[in-house]
């Protein structure tokens, strides 16, 4: 699970593993493998990292 910020500042926690692409424009969207989209304020990056980070831990992988 992954902490993130919606546009209205409002904190939620995403299941990483439902995310199925990740999008930037002025914002970045979140599209999930349930076809559900979300706005977020993080980066792209961070999102990605979060995502990797939390993999690592369920997974237990190697950190690079």
């Amino acid at each position: 699970m992954i902490r993130l910020t919606r546009l209205n500042g409002e904190e939620f926690i995403l299941n990483a593993d439902l995310i199925r692409f990740i999008e930037t424009g002025p914002d970045t969207f979140i599209t999930l493998t349930t076809n559900d989209r979300l706005v977020v304020r993080e980066k792209v990056e961070d999102v990605v990292a979060r995502a990797i980070d939390y993999a690592r831990r369920i997974r237990m992988l190697p950190a690079a």
